[in-house]
């Protein structure tokens, strides 16, 4: 986890409904002294993690009443939203954590069954929007890095991981890569195309940059700890 969270920025970690995340992971994760926000039901699955909330955001049309008090109870900061919204909890989330001054944003779930929610997660995530911040996300078993113009991650694996580079919201021009099997020099990834799906780590290191545009860097099964 060491790429993901920069100690000398403002980290925020939130977790979202859908699958339980990994508790060993969520333990790391604390450690690193972020900020945790739960979005709705994901305050389920961080209070079985042993996280500790700072702030609960959402309709919390998913979250067992009693788990809401007992947070309320225990001074979490409560952000409640009507049902009928023109948001996710996810988004609301994500605005929550900008407001509190986080400019590394971890995400952490899933989509729980829901493929529409899957979607809508990448969409946020990667939004010209949050282009200032730097975002990550674990879902489910991927590990995904948005990377926007003018910029680029560096992660780190196995040899032989698979990683994945999708557009997002357009062509990303300018695509470089250094430490995948397939190398990327300067090209064009149209929005639409599949030429970065399954490219392959050389080594234990990759970087991935572009100069306009997003793209999504994603590793469907990484070593997370």
């Amino acid at each position: 986890m060491s790429e993901l969270v920069d100690s000398t920025r403002c980290a925020a970690i939130i977790i979202i409904g859908g699958v339980r995340p990994d508790v060993n992971l969520a333990a790391a994760l604390e450690s690193e002294g972020a900020l945790v926000i739960a979005a709705d039901s994901g305050a389920v699955h961080a209070k079985a993690a042993g996280l500790a909330i700072d702030i609960a955001v959402g309709d919390f049309d998913s979250i067992p009443p009693t788990l809401l008090q007992e947070l309320e109870s225990a001074g979490v900061k409560i952000e409640r939203h009507p049902v009928a919204k023109d948001a996710t909890d996810l988004e609301l989330a994500i605005d929550v954590a900008i407001r509190q001054g986080a400019d590394v944003i971890t995400i952490v779930g899933g989509h729980g069954g829901r493929v529409d929610q899957s979607f809508a997660n990448a969409f946020v995530i990667s939004s010209p929007t949050y282009a200032h911040v730097s975002m990550h996300a674990i879902l489910d078993s991927a590990l995904v890095s948005v990377v926007h113009g003018g910029g680029g991650v560096t992660f780190v694996g196995d040899p032989g991981d698979v990683v994945t580079i999708l557009p997002l919201h357009g062509d990303a021009i300018g695509v470089r890569t250094e430490g995948l099997e397939y190398p990327l020099r300067g090209e064009i990834l149209r929005a639409g195309t599949t030429r970065g799906v399954s490219n392959v780590l050389l080594n234990h290191e990759a970087t991935v940059s572009i100069e306009e545009g997003t793209v999504l860097v994603v590793r469907p099964s990484p070593e997370l700890l």
